[in-house]
């Protein structure tokens, strides 16, 4: 898959958690907080939730870099 037009951001804050889910597996939970030129800094402004299928598309994707 390929941008369709690449533009650079803003650096901003993340945390990450780890979430038990209802079946017991782990989800990677990365959240990202609002940069200093937004109107509400440190507000929460997205969150992204990653099953253990999609961790390890990602591992693949990152190892093939």
């Amino acid at each position: 898959m390929t941008l369709e037009r690449d533009s650079s951001h803003s650096e901003v804050n993340a945390t990450y958690t780890v979430v038990l889910g209802d079946n017991g597996e782990k989800y990677l939970q990365v959240d990202t907080y609002g940069s200093a030129k937004r109107q509400e800094t440190g507000k929460k402004s997205q969150s992204i939730r990653f099953s253990p299928e999609a961790l390890e598309q990602l591992k693949s994707i990152i190892s093939a870099l």
